[in-house]
């Protein structure tokens, strides 16, 4: 049986895909969308991302697992959510 703590430790960038490699700029890159969904409601609230995004689910007793569920299933609302999300991002570095 081999020992672990003989083995050399991998360098850390041995750790990282090549998926995350390829996009070190995308700024939704590693970010979940129950992370963007909350952020939005914290920025906004319920109230305010329905006015900006009108979907049932930001409308009628609106939760973050009915978001995401819906989201999940429609990409067009998606897409939506994340550019906000990102616009979101770029006015808070704005007023900086």
């Amino acid at each position: 049986m081999s020992n672990d703590a003989s083995k050399p430790a991998l360098p850390a960038h041995a750790h990282s895909s090549p998926i995350a490699d390829s996009q070190p700029r995308n700024p939704l890159h590693g970010i979940t969308l129950e992370a963007v969904v909350n952020a939005l409601v914290h920025g906004y609230g319920w109230e305010g991302l329905a006015k900006r995004i009108p979907v049932r689910c930001f409308t009628l007793d609106p939760s973050v697992a009915s978001s995401l569920k819906f989201l999940r299933k429609t990409p067009w609302a998606r897409e939506k959510v994340e550019s906000l999300y990102l616009y979101m991002l770029r006015e808070k570095k704005r007023v900086r």
